[in-house]
């Protein structure tokens, strides 16, 4: 096995100890919690060495959908870093840190296929950054929704309203995290959601003014543009029901769910169709 393949195992390891690494306790905090962060900073280091030879050092762009959930997670991961640094979100450190594991080496396992010379211009970069931004922080909200769902469940279970064996399965599950109250969660979640839906109206402007500029179309109406449409409308009504209406809870999270699902349909999904079933260059 040659270094260039070892370097994308080396970071799975490394993402999947940081994610398993037991939080220390308050008294074993200052001992040991340089020791609980560092494979997970050493895998973050990794990913970005891995993107930057994907993404720059190659003789041609290549950015399928193997890239896109790489740099996906790697941005996910820095946002979470940036996020714990306000917030006590130790328990997303499993469930981001073990999607990261997964997605980093992907760009490895599928090179994806060369993309058309008009990738190489700065607005279809920005874009690019826009949408990858976005996709990141809507991956960091459908986390958020996941564990208030957990935490949602536990909460029902302390009030009987769930089976003993549920109950115990779900409490060994819940032990592993340490998560803020969930009306905490729950105005996180919406901030994300705030951010994700304003980066996600930009890579949407941006892509009507790139379409325009090289096709003379402002719009070209396909599975991309209908599910970012779609998830577009999703995340704008959910956060308009939150405004208007004060939604919450079990509607939120379902929502939330929904536009994520929509979202990585855009593009993740036809990718992954286009050059893994047909094997077809970018559109």
């Amino acid at each position: 096995m040659t270094s260039s393949s070892l370097m994308p195992v080396a970071t799975a390891l490394l993402y999947m100890l940081g994610g398993l690494i037991p939080r220390p306790s308050t008294a074993q905090q200052r001992q040991i919690a340089p020791l609980s962060t560092l494979p997970a900073l050493l895998a973050f280091v990794l990913h970005t060495l891995l993107l930057l030879e994907t993404l720059f050092q190659s003789s041609e762009l290549r950015f399928g959908f193997g890239q896109a959930l790489s740099v996906m997670l790697w941005l996910a991961v820095l946002l979470y870093g940036i996020e714990r640094l306000f917030y006590r979100i130790e328990g997303m450190r499993l469930p981001i840190l073990l999607a990261a594991a997964l997605c980093a080496p992907l760009p490895t396992l599928f090179p994806g296929i060369p993309t058309p010379a008009y990738t190489a211009s700065l607005e279809f970069r920005i874009h690019l950054a826009l949408g990858m931004a976005a996709y990141s922080l809507f991956t960091i909200a459908a986390i958020h929704a996941l564990l208030m769902a957990l935490q949602e469940a536990q909460l029902h279970r302390r009030d009987g309203s769930a089976d003993v064996a549920h109950g115990s399965a779900l409490t060994s599950l819940f032990s592993l995290l340490t998560l803020p109250p969930l009306l905490t969660m729950e105005a996180l979640l919406f901030r994300i959601l705030s951010a994700g839906f304003v980066l996600l109206s930009l890579t949407l402007l941006t892509g009507v003014l790139f379409s325009e500029t090289l096709f003379g179309q402002a719009l070209q109406f396909n599975h991309k543009t209908l599910f970012a449409l779609l998830s577009w409308l999703i995340f704008g009504g959910l956060l308009t029901g939150r405004w208007l209406r004060g939604w919450r809870g079990r509607q939120a999270l379902r929502w939330t769910l929904a536009g994520f699902i929509a979202l990585l349909l855009a593009y993740v999904g036809s990718r992954f169709v286009l050059e893994v079933v047909l094997q077809r260059g970018l559109n």
